[in-house]
Order: structure tokens, then sequence, then C-alpha cells
């Protein structure tokens, strides 16, 4: 693991370097000016997070091209699974908070019929874990689930009075006093879907290797009725499969937790993962990374199995929700600055709160090169500025920052056999052309959201825990303009300084912040039922999941498809 994790160093050293070299090459004509030393220190400050994408993709991608079985070559408990594996007692713990029960329970439902069929159902009991507070949702909530047990008498409801620590706290609360005879635990959120087949598998994974702790499946996106989630899911899909195998082939046994749709080691956990709070008393919002590295350095392995059959969640159903689920982790991660001094973690588990920072560090570093390059341009520095390498910087660094998901493209249309499950290569490029464009127009809006929330975080801007709209819904322009009016206005503002001073220069800015210009219809036409409902007919962007579903593909031809999954809203056969 040692000279893994040192050639993949190497690796993202190389790809930084590139990435400063060609910036240098870009800036240096005609001497440095003020506003192209600025936006290069804020660019050399995103080229760990982008050299890290590309990285993590191109081992992935190796891996997944070469190897017979992608997953067993990062994950050796796989190889280890004895014939009849699978047989720990398991809580399935389903964490709630003021959720719609009628798309929470269905999922859950085809899971237990699942787990009956395969004669697995006495070692697991399904317990809901609840942390609703209002007096007539948790009615309603209670009322669900008594109906949801006169199915399914063995399942447990447990509601706490008060919702101390969060999720978190949900958990640990159930382990301390719920959770006895349970060796393991399988958590979900509220959006989650499992298959029996993929439980069964993580099961049998914890009993061959009893030293992991936390063992996390790959997720992808449920079969949505939404163009926006729709989308999205179609690129973040292919883009977490060559991102997680990469990461796990170096990372090993200190890799991530994300939360749900992961099994846990009850013992360990309990032990290791209770998180006190922070210096300033406020509680710790984004735990799951905190507890894993919690247990890389008691000596537990945490291991990711790079794999997406039978692990579906759900996303944001349109823009707002979105922003808001970001800004959320965004929030969270940034409280990790306090705990990167803590003594008593590895470096790797110092490494991935480091990580989870980037992830958001860069949006106000992305600003700031858009700002002072625009600044550069206005005020004449970028008069010899040589097209041909300001060409080769913007398609490098297009490639890095998106080669997760590029490499998860190309390993579809690689392989037949998985481009069938999207009904073909000609249906599958469509859809990741349609995600390409969709994500063209997201990013510069999602970056300077995340941007402003940052600069207003250390004068007091909060974003709690607070519970999630998960339904497809129309948004209004009076709502969208309310939401993005800020980020449009700086668009305005940034392309109005280019036309007046540069008109050459808006042709270059436009890939990388048009979006912004275009942030309110792009609101409004995502979450359009009519614009959705178009996309769904024609096919544009569909998961092999969606196909099953409508019948347009045998799952019997699609051997590696999860079972059918749900949707919010009901998608019907074109």
């Amino acid at each position: 693991m040692v000279l893994r994790r040192l050639a993949f160093a190497l690796l993202c050293l190389a790809l930084t370097g590139a990435q400063l070299w060609l910036a240098a090459r870009v800036m240096a004509p005609g001497g440095w000016t003020m506003w192209e030393g600025l936006a290069l220190l804020c660019f050399a400050g995103t080229a760990p997070w982008t050299a890290l994408c590309a990285g993590n993709a191109l081992v992935g991608l190796l891996i997944l091209l070469r190897a017979p079985h992608p997953p067993a070559a990062v994950l050796p408990a796989l190889r280890r699974i004895r014939p009849g594996g699978g047989r720990m007692r398991t809580a399935i713990a389903v964490c709630i908070r003021n959720e719609a029960m009628e798309q929470v329970l269905p999922p859950l439902a085809r899971l237990l019929d699942g787990l009956a069929e395969a004669g697995a159902a006495e070692r697991f009991t399904l317990w809901f874990l609840s942390d609703t507070q209002e007096p007539a949702l948790a009615a309603a909530e209670a009322a669900a689930i008594e109906a949801f047990r006169s199915r399914y008498p063995g399942v447990r409801y447990r509601r706490r009075e008060g919702n101390a620590g969060f999720k978190a706290g949900n958990v640990m609360d159930f382990l301390d006093n719920h959770a006895q005879g349970a060796e393991l635990m399988l958590c979900l959120d509220a959006d989650s879907e499992m298959s029996a087949a993929a439980v069964l598998s993580l099961v049998a994974c914890m009993e061959a290797d009893p030293q992991i702790a936390i063992l996390q499946q790959l997720i992808v996106g449920r079969p949505a009725a939404a163009a926006f989630p729709r989308l999205f899911q179609f690129g973040m899909r292919a883009g977490m499969r060559a991102w997680a195998t990469g990461q796990a082939w170096w990372q090993g046994p200190e890799g991530p937790y994300w939360g749900h749709n992961a099994i846990i080691r009850i013992e360990p956990f309990r032990r290791h993962c209770r998180l006190e709070a922070l210096p300033d008393g406020s509680p710790i919002l984004s735990h799951d990374q905190v507890e894993a590295v919690r247990l890389h350095a008691a000596g537990w392995k945490v291991c990711c199995l790079p794999d997406e059959a039978g692990s579906l969640e759900g996303n944001p159903p349109a823009l707002p929700e979105f922003m808001a689920r970001d800004l959320r982790w965004a929030a969270g991660n940034m409280q990790y600055f306090a705990l990167l001094r803590l003594p008593g973690m590895t470096w790797m588990g110092r490494w991935q709160l480091l990580q989870a920072i980037l992830l958001f560090l860069g949006a106000p570093l992305w600003t700031g090169v858009l700002v002072f390059a625009a600044l550069n341009a206005a005020t004449g520095g970028a008069a010899e500025t040589p097209g041909g390498w300001l060409l080769a910087l913007m398609a490098v660094t297009w490639a890095m920052l998106h080669a997760p998901k590029l490499c998860g493209y190309a390993e579809v249309l690689a392989k037949p056999g998985l481009a069938a499950g999207y009904g073909g290569r000609p249906a599958f490029l469509r859809g990741a052309a349609a995600e390409l464009a969709f994500t063209t127009l997201l990013d510069p809006v999602s970056i300077f959201n995340k941007a402003m929330f940052l600069a207003w975080l250390p004068f007091g801007a909060r974003q709690g825990w607070a519970p999630q709209n998960r339904a497809a819904r129309g948004i209004g322009w009076v709502d969208a303009a309310r939401l993005l009016w800020p980020h449009t206005l700086f668009g305005t503002l940034v392309f109005g300084l280019l036309l007046v001073a540069v008109p050459g220069a808006v042709g270059w800015a436009l890939p990388w912040a048009g979006g912004l210009l275009l942030a309110i219809p792009f609101c409004v036409a995502t979450a359009a039922p009519g614009f959705s409902e178009r996309l769904r007919r024609r096919g544009l962007a569909a998961t092999p999941e969606e196909l099953v579903m409508t019948g347009r593909l045998d799952l019997k031809s699609f051997p590696t498809s999860p079972a059918p999954a749900s949707s919010a809203e009901p998608l019907a056969p074109s």
C-alpha cells in the first residue's frame, strides 16, 4: 500500500505541475501584472483538487478496463467470501425526520421481501430511527409504520423526544439502547434503496474480514422524474464508479464513509465513534468522515466497495434543494479545520478531512480566478496572451476536473454489455452529451453559490441540518429570481466589464461562467414538468433501472443491473 500511495502522490504532483506550467505559459508573455499574479495564486490553490480528480479517474479507468472483476481488485474481502456466508445478525437502521412515508416504505418492503426470498429474513431486523419533532408529522409517521408492521411484524420503531447530535446522535442512541443482539448495522437514509443481494454481499464481506469496521458501497441515483436529478445523476454515476475504484486502489483499508448505504460493525463503531462537540461547543455536522478517521486511528479498516449494483439513493429534485444540500455539506466540512490539529489521527485520516475541505474550498478560489482574469483583461493585461496556450490550459483543466465522469463514460462505451444497459451506445452518448451541457450551466452557479456562503461563514452564516424536500416540483420565475439574483448580477457584472473593455474576451469566459447569466431560466427549466416529461419520453439520460422499470430493457439482458427502483413520481412507459 505504501508503494501505491507513493505512485499516486507522484502522479498527482505531475498533474499539478502540468497545470501550473500551462498557466505560466499563458500569463508570462508580456510580463506579469498584479491581476495575473492573483489569478495564478487562486489557480494554484485549485490545482491539487483538480489533480486528485484526474489521478483517481485514470487509475480507476485502468482497473475498470483491465481487471476481470474490478471491485475484487481493490477489496480483497470479496475474494475471501465463503459459500453460504452472510449469516451475521444485522440491524437495518433507517434514519427519518419529517419524511413522506409513502416514499420511504416501498423500497424497504422490496428489501425485506428479497431477504425473505433468500431465506435470510430471520437474521435482519428493520428499525426506523425517528428524529421527527412536530406532533402532527410524528403521528402520521407512526400510523404509516404501524400499517407497515401489519405486513412485516418484526419491524421496530423508535422516536426520540429531542434530536441532540442530529443523525449521528440518533444512530448512537440506537446503538446504546436498542441494538442488543445485533453484530452489524446497515445504515440507510430515508431515500436509500438497496437490494437483498447487495445487502447479503456486504454482510458476507464483513464475515470474510473481521477487521473491517465500515464497508461503504457505491451509491447511484434512483430513477428520477424531474430533469434536474435525471441529468445530474447520469454523470455522477459514471464519475463515482471511476473515482471510487481509483481511490480504493491507493487508500485501501483507510477509505471513506458517506453516512448511508454502508454496513457497520457495531462494537468498534460504538466504542470509537462517539462524537463530542467542537471546541466552540457546536455539534459536528458532517459526522461520517470523522467516524471513518476515528476508526482508522483505532486500527480498524474502513473500506469502499466500488460496485453500484443494488445500491441507490434519491438526489435533490431541483436546483434550490441541490444548492441547500451543498451548503449543508460545506458548513459541515469547514468544521474539519478545527479537527485537523487534534492528536490521535493517522496521516491518511488527516488527508481524508483535508480532501473534504478542498472539495468546497475550491469554490472561492475559482471565483477569484474568474474575477482576476476579467480585471486583467479589462485593464489590458491580456493583450499578449497566446490564444493557443490559453485554449490548451482551458481544455486540460476542464478534462482533468471532469475526468471521473469522462473515464466512466469511456468505460461504458468500451464495454458493450454496460452500454446495452443504457439502450446502446448511441442512446448513452446522447445522455452523456446532454449531461455535459447541463453541467456546463450548473457548475458556475454552484461554484458561486458556495463561494458566497463560505465568504459569509466567518461572519455568522449558518446552514443547519434541516428536513429536506425530496419530491419533484416546478419552480416559478419569481422564486427562481429571488434565489438566484446574486448569481445573475455577478455574471452580468463580469460579462458586462468584458463586453465594454475587451469584447473578444467574452467568448473565452462563456464556457466557464456563462451559466451565471442563465441561472434563473436554468433553474425554472430543469424543474419544469413539461421539460422533464419530454426527457423521459425520449429516454434521454435514462439509467438501466429506469429502462427495466418502464419495460424498455429486459433485466436478464443486463445481469449486473440492480433490482428495479422506485421513483418519487411514477415513470410511465412511452
